[in-house]
């Protein structure tokens, strides 16, 4: 009888130690399960939840409730490459960069230009498109050229790259969080000048009623990539490997030709990888957007 309470405790022991290994068993199914469902870390297993604009089209714009433009468009097709669904959500610019380094967003699509600076917020994929800069000035301005803006008063959108280049060239700009901002500006009599993605100024001038006349335009340095969290390297490379599939099969001119019509791509440009050929866009007579491109 001495020998029962020893017992009862070596019993009450290895059933212990069993129920400890089948729980950790337990928790490893679960992780692998969740890899396997989840594989590139999305907030919503199968949804990529995309934060973008509503105001910048031919690039991000919504139209009849739908988000739609080049960016969004292509990242669709990207996405489902990848048999994801995407989900967009529309957001300021000045306040995107951080939302996906704080995984409110998966991914950012606005025609976001790389930078070494915004390289220290989040990680970027490979470029997808070029982009120009525009100066829009009200009709009747002395303004023609980018040299001509020192001492104006000059408004940019907050946080993007036209943001940095008036910055760089010490202009001071008058930063306004969204396009409506700048074009209201500008038909106000506010700002002297507004430096603008292309294509926005250029449709923001034609729909001003003579109000706003595109003074000037110039390439901007850098592409434009999709942006996610730091430390996001599935979710990037594989969204890598479903630009370049979007590329290979004629998504990507398709696109070029629907949203940028005559727009010719840079010689020394090569979206994706650039291992990728990349096929003639089909003919511009089936486009239903304007010209030019957009960098933020």
């Amino acid at each position: 009888m001495r020998f029962l309470p020893a017992l009862t405790r070596a019993a009450a022991l290895g059933a212990a130690t069993i129920l400890a290994a089948t729980a950790l068993t337990a928790c490893g199914d679960d992780a692998s399960s969740d890899a396997a469902g989840n594989p590139y870390g999305l907030a919503q297993p199968g949804v990529l939840r995309a934060g973008t604009l509503t105001d910048a089209p031919p690039n991000v714009y919504l139209k009849d409730g739908r988000f739609t433009g080049f960016d969004n468009d292509l990242l669709t097709a990207v996405a489902g490459k990848l048999g994801l669904k995407v989900e967009f959500v529309g957001t300021d610019f000045s306040a995107l960069l951080s939302q996906v380094n704080n995984r409110k967003f998966d991914v950012g699509s606005s025609s976001i230009t790389i930078t070494e600076a915004r390289k220290k917020t989040v990680d970027f994929g490979n470029g997808y498109d070029f982009g120009y800069f525009g100066l829009d000035v009200p009709t009747g301005s002395p303004i023609t050229g980018f040299d001509q803006l020192a001492g104006k008063r000059v408004v940019v959108v907050q946080g993007t790259v036209q943001d940095d280049y008036a910055t760089g060239k010490q202009l001071d700009p008058v930063r306004v969080p969204d396009y409506n901002g700048a074009i209201n500006q500008l038909k106000a009599g506010t700002a002297d000048a507004w430096i603008a993605p292309a294509e926005i100024g250029e449709k923001s001038a034609a729909d001003s009623n003579g109000k706003i006349t595109v003074a000037a335009k110039e390439l901007s340095p850098a592409p434009t990539a999709y942006a996610v969290a730091k430390g996001s390297d599935k979710l990037r490379e594989a969204l890598n490997k479903g630009l370049d599939e979007v590329i290979a099969d004629g998504t990507w001119s398709r696109l070029q030709a629907q949203y940028y019509p005559g727009r010719p791509v840079p010689a020394d440009f090569h979206p994706g990888s650039g291992t990728v050929a990349v096929p003639a866009a089909p003919s511009a007579s089936t486009s239903a957007a304007p010209s030019a491109s957009a960098a933020s």
